[in-house]
């Protein structure tokens, strides 16, 4: 009685075509490890080269009955290496520029649509509070906030104490402050 090492690849093909898992097994042994320095020398990355072994042995079982082996076993198994290589590259290239994509697409700032229109719902949330604000509050603190007026400035403008303007002002964030929340009265103002 022969043992599978001491059978060609042709017997064991036919065994594997068979279902034998053994031969199976055979095969994977005799092959693995010569597949794997090839791939080594042409990718470098024995992640890739363990993932490709990985699915061309799993396919090889899979699709056992099936097979149709032309030349040799070796050559046939050479040359599903090389496409699975093939399809390592496409897929990483694919990868790629789908990350190329994301990066330009950051880079334009194309994504500040979407804070911009935040900032933009934010602004009008403010002008709403501000113009809830009674009058001379809401005049005092326009003055103090847009115009960058100083106390003594707004005083003078509307003819008014300086110590007003500074409760006035003191008031409408007091009032600014519990109508926004703290955490986006203190980002603003």
């Amino acid at each position: 009685m022969r043992y599978y090492n001491e059978l060609t690849d042709s017997e064991l093909v036919v065994l594997l075509k068979a279902g034998d898992n053994i031969a199976f097994t055979e095969i994977y042994n005799r092959y693995h490890g010569k597949l794997y320095i090839h791939l080594f020398n042409k990718l470098q990355s024995r992640e890739d080269c363990k993932d490709i072994l990985h699915d061309l042995f799993i396919s090889l079982w899979q699709n056992h009955i099936a097979i149709e082996i032309q030349e040799s076993l070796a050559a046939y198994l050479y040359t599903a290496v090389r496409y699975k290589v093939f399809d390592r590259i496409s897929r990483n290239q694919l990868e790629k520029k789908y990350l190329d994509s994301i990066e330009r697409f950051v880079e334009k700032g194309e994504y500040i649509t979407d804070h911009r229109i935040r900032e933009k719902l934010l602004i009008e949330l403010i002008d709403r509070e501000v113009a809830a604000l009674p009058e001379k509050m809401r005049t005092v603190f326009k003055l103090s906030r847009n115009e960058n007026l100083t106390h003594r400035q707004i005083a003078d403008q509307l003819g008014i104490s300086e110590q007003t303007v500074k409760k006035q002002v003191h008031n409408a964030l007091k009032i600014l402050r519990i109508k926004l929340g703290t955490n986006v009265f203190y980002f603003l103002f």
